[in-house]
């Protein structure tokens, strides 16, 4: 079992002909991955990597069943792909595009709760079932060295860092379930609360490992939520350890700038790392203050479970 997405999901890239989209799909087809389709207006007829290509999403969905989408699209044509592909009925959208406009992409996560459906990102690096299926840009090249197959799941806000944070699972000799790159947009479709009651299910996965970073309130929403179960008598059945990037950033004090995502921006006492931590701590999650413990902290929190 794994979360989201598994070696019997059906993909449809949207940008396929482009070059990262290309590159996408053979790597997607490389790890196990079922690209039935990919989207390109004035591309439909050819094909890429042997993927048949179609002019439009509905198009592609007359010959094909898609549970998935992976959007390769410049910025300013994201929405009208990723409002094609919701009205199409896709469930899962991974948005790879960066930098989409505000008022766009607020639009389409209207949309997207309207009809039920789930984006993850954008500026997604993407979605890997370790050792099942992947959709998106992630462990791409040489870094797939960084991943093996075992029973944390991870969920980090920086593309990046989700391959880093694994390889240091790695190196403790912790495999992966399934790791998940939220995207660090400004705005997302999906948080680390929106993971957890999948994770919670999945039989796989033993523990989370969390990278966060400085701006927004996905990491205190995460608090919360944890700290609303734990009152109710319902605490959250796996170890959460987590690492927040930013101590730079604060001890500089930048104040309303971006720093590396367009999310990462610190507003005054909203967003700061020393807040995050804090609410997380007070939530039972497990902090780790270099990134590089991640492995050790997790390693140590399930052998003392298991010795319970």
């Amino acid at each position: 079992m794994s979360i989201l997405i598994d070696k019997k999901t059906r993909f449809l890239i949207q940008g396929i002909t482009g070059k990262q989209g290309t590159r996408a799909c053979h790597e997607m087809q490389e790890f196990g991955g079922k690209v039935v389709a990919g989207v390109t207006p004035g591309k439909g007829g050819e094909q890429v990597e042997g993927v048949p290509v179609y002019n439009t999403v509905k198009e592609a969905l007359q010959h094909h069943h898609v549970d998935a989408s992976v959007l390769y699209i410049p910025p300013k044509f994201a929405k009208e792909a990723i409002i094609e592909a919701i009205e199409g009925g896709i469930s899962l959208l991974n948005v790879v595009t960066e930098n989409i406009p505000i008022h766009d992409m607020a639009y389409c996560l209207a949309l997207v709760k309207q009809k039920g459906a789930r984006i993850v990102g954008a500026c997604s690096a993407g979605i890997y079932s370790v050792g099942k299926a992947k959709s998106g840009s992630i462990a791409g090249g040489k870094s797939r060295l960084a991943f093996t197959p075992g029973t944390i799941g991870v969920m980090s806000r920086s593309g990046g860092m989700s391959c880093e944070t694994s390889l240091v699972l790695t190196q403790a000799g912790l495999g992966q379930s399934t790791v998940v790159s939220m995207g660090s947009d400004v705005l997302m479709g999906s948080t680390f609360l929106d993971f957890l009651p999948d994770f919670e299910k999945d039989s796989e996965t033993e523990g989370l490992v969390i990278f966060g970073e400085i701006g927004g309130t996905a990491e205190e929403e995460l608090a919360a939520y944890l700290i609303q179960r734990r009152q109710s008598g319902n605490s959250y059945l796996k170890p959460i350890v987590a690492f927040i990037s930013g101590k730079f950033a604060e001890a500089i004090n930048v104040q309303n700038v971006s720093l590396g995502h367009a999310g990462a921006i610190i507003e005054g006492n909203k967003g700061t790392r020393k807040h995050k931590v804090k609410v997380l701590k007070e939530a039972g999650v497990i902090i780790a203050e270099v990134h590089h413990d991640l492995g050790r902290l997790m390693k140590q929190t399930l052998n003392g479970i298991s010795e319970r």
